[in-house]
């Protein structure tokens, strides 16, 4: 019996490969969704003779409109997928001063805007069916934005508040909803001159990144932070969060801005 279809994006190489190798050996029938249908295919074919599942390919350049719009669709229409994986995404801005506009917007097409649709395409059958998956990956720059460049983080920060809500309102009709925090991680978007520069200690292999992400998945987080030693610090961090929330909104400005 199938345990149903997931469709992962950026899945031609990278996180998203080995997602597509993890689940199909869960025995999930898989549709591969990047822009390089070359390497889909090859994925696809080594994974369905490996594990005997079901693998479609899907070419497609997600930031642009009538390719999002073809995923949508499948999205939407296909009641075998029952879980989604929104992985595609790019980095590698400069600094924002000397940034290309072009290049940012392509950013938050594929980042911010592709991540929302997707997963806007899947909920509502997801939502009515009571079960399925949405894991949507972020990074740990999301948390610490003024260590990085300024677009990608701020992303990746609306990648997590995005499934945080998303959690609220589909967790309870019995769907798994899980942000992904990964650090410094293997993978091709790093030449091997970059990773030789950094601490071995902050770069961690990709196999090792999603098969923590995976157990984060079985145990229920709605965040995971593969590196994270002591998940007692991601909850301090959120219930300092939790703590000002009856301050946030009140009617009169603080006393120290003179009020």
């Amino acid at each position: 019996m199938t345990k149903g279809t997931f469709l992962i994006t950026g899945a031609s190489d990278g996180i998203g490969a080995v997602y597509a190798d993890r689940l199909a050996r869960r025995g999930h029938d898989l549709i591969l969704v990047a822009r390089r249908a070359d390497k889909l295919e090859a994925l696809a074919t080594t994974l369905a003779a490996e594990t005997g599942v079901r693998v479609e390919t899907l070419s497609a350049d997600l930031a642009k409109a009538e390719d999002l719009a073809r995923i949508e669709r499948r999205l939407r229409e296909d009641a075998a997928i029952t879980g989604l994986v929104n992985n595609a995404g790019i980095a590698g801005e400069t600094t924002f001063v000397g940034s290309d506009p072009a290049y940012l917007t392509g950013m938050i097409d594929l980042n911010v805007l592709a991540v929302t649709r997707l997963a806007a395409a899947i909920a509502p059958r997801l939502a009515d069916l009571g079960s399925g998956t949405i894991i949507n990956m972020t990074s740990v720059t999301a948390l610490m934005p003024d260590g990085f460049t300024a677009v990608y983080p701020a992303t990746k920060a609306y990648v997590l508040a995005f499934t945080e809500a998303l959690n609220v309102e589909l967790g309870e009709k019995g769907v798994r909803v899980q942000a992904v925090l990964p650090g410094i991680t293997r993978t091709p978007i790093w030449t091997e001159e970059q990773l030789a520069g950094l601490p071995a200690e902050m770069v961690m292999d990709v196999y090792d990144m999603v098969d923590a992400a995976l157990t984060g998945l079985d145990l229920g987080e709605t965040i995971t932070i593969p590196a994270l030693p002591d998940n007692a610090d991601l909850d301090a961090y959120l219930d300092a969060r939790r703590a000002l929330r009856p301050n946030l909104s009140r009617n009169r400005p603080a006393d120290r801005y003179g009020a």
